[in-house]
């Protein structure tokens, strides 16, 4: 395979991955705000030391920002509101990037 074509074809992996990523917020707005509420928590710092980490709750806040629930994903972990415009701003930018490089 010349060096063109393996270019292209790691541009359109980028790009694929990239897309998928974006889709996974849009999955999350169709899921119910509460559905990670419940269930037993796979945070390794929890589990052996019974001491909540940074990220503990980052996944159930960022589903109630996604639902406009500010005051429940500010219980849940307050980076949340750092982290999800943060997150999707490196995706978004990321993908634009792979779009037009021509390497």
């Amino acid at each position: 395979m010349n060096n063109s074509a393996f270019n292209i074809t790691k541009r359109k992996i980028k790009i694929t991955f990239y897309g998928l990523l974006l889709i996974i917020p849009l999955v999350l707005v169709f899921l119910p705000k509460t559905f990670f509420n419940e269930g037993q928590s796979i945070c390794v710092s929890f589990l052996l030391f019974d001491t909540e980490c940074y990220g503990c709750g980052m996944t159930r806040a960022i589903q109630h920002l996604l639902h406009l629930d500010f005051s429940a994903a500010y219980s849940f972990n307050r980076l949340s509101f750092i982290v999800l415009p943060l997150s999707l701003y490196v995706i978004v930018t990321e993908l634009i990037k792979a779009y037009k490089s021509d390497n």
